[in-house]
């Protein structure tokens, strides 16, 4: 009950009640504002928006429509493509911010106009009605975790470099405060970096300088915030000739194939269709003007919102160990997809075949 009053609270005081009451009375012909972040990172156009597009469509007995923008990493394009979906007349938005902070006027203006918004995957500040992600400080803590398993009685015997996502992502401070709950007192870390935009040619010039100020034979390890960032971080180390454990997020292809090659530690495997699946029943239940509470049965806090419904997903540490177990049998990838002719020794050396 008190999620279902949270979410039409919310929508009262923006004006948004007339406009939830209209969208219930066209019932699936409801149009959906699709913003996603990025296109650097692979899973937002291969996972992420498809498999929304495919549970809004299922939703609403093939209906209803969805309309797509994905910022680039710009968050002056993101609030942009806000605009956009505004003078469109969607009835709801579903919002990855590139910037959580700097989203929020934008947000704003979207319940001004009477268009509820579900944060997807980072907690955009402003009046958002619902949030799906994951427990993104135990993503952290899963990383701290594998890593410290990595390095076995070796913890302290030399520096770990701790390479963390952007500032601008609400959901890298998660990260980094899980990892830094595991870590801090248990490793030396002798180098952290905020990476700036995610991405991997950035964390490949931090690791570079991390190698430069602490000396090669004095690296034992690093946190990597995820698979893209891992990417360049391993690219250093190979060129300077060290091989220590790396961690990672995100099972990307690549990063999986590094996982194989022993290249990488592990990563974190976010099963990324449940919580596109919530992102979208939260989304056309609030275009619908219906109740959150069969959907939505947590609640959390942004800087600017408290108790906001929420869908919170469970994560899986990615190793060797269970490939198959986690992205194989879910479908993600294929064991061809994974082994091609580079992998497929080191596949079969871990019985992945």
């Amino acid at each position: 009950m008190a999620v279902s009053l949270a979410a039409c609270g919310s929508a009262k005081e923006s004006g948004g009640s007339d406009k939830s009451s209209g969208s219930e009375k066209k019932g699936d012909n409801i149009k959906v504002g699709l913003l996603l972040p990025e296109n650097q990172t692979a899973r937002y156009e291969k996972f992420d928006r498809p498999l929304i597009e495919k549970k809004i469509k299922e939703l609403t007995n093939n209906k209803g429509e969805v309309v797509y923008a994905n910022a680039k990493q710009d968050a002056t394009l993101q609030n942009q493509q806000v605009e956009t979906m505004i003078t469109n007349k969607v009835d709801v938005l579903i919002l990855d911010a590139v910037d959580a902070a700097a989203i929020k006027n934008s947000v704003q203006k979207a319940k001004n106009a009477g268009i509820p918004v579900v944060a997807y995957d980072r907690l955009a500040q402003g009046p958002i009605d619902a949030y799906t992600s994951f427990d993104n400080v135990t993503v952290g803590r899963t990383q701290g975790e594998a890593l410290l398993e990595a390095l076995g009685d070796k913890a302290k015997s030399g520096k770990i470099v701790m390479m963390n996502g952007s500032s601008t992502d609400p959901n890298a401070a998660q990260f980094k405060k899980g990892a830094h709950e595991v870590l801090d007192g248990k490793v030396n870390i002798g180098k952290e970096y905020d990476t700036n935009e995610w991405k991997p040619e950035n964390a490949n010039k931090n690791m570079e300088g991390a190698i430069s100020a602490l000396g090669k034979k004095n690296i034992i390890g690093v946190y990597s915030a995820n698979d893209g960032m891992a990417g360049g971080i391993i690219t250093a180390l190979k060129a300077a000739g060290i091989k220590v454990p790396v961690t990672g997020q995100d099972a990307e292809l690549a990063g999986v194939q590094r996982i194989v090659a022993g290249e990488q530690y592990m990563s974190v495997y976010k099963p990324y269709a449940p919580e596109a699946n919530a992102a979208a029943e939260m989304a056309v239940a609030l275009a619908q003007g219906k109740s959150l509470d069969s959907i939505a049965k947590d609640k959390v806090d942004s800087p600017t919102n408290k108790g906001i419904p929420a869908v919170l997903v469970p994560v899986t540490s990615l190793t060797q160990d269970n490939i198959k177990d986690t992205v194989v049998k879910d479908g993600v990838y294929t064991i061809d997809e994974i082994c091609t002719a580079q992998y497929k020794k080191a596949c079969e050396k871990i019985g992945l075949k």
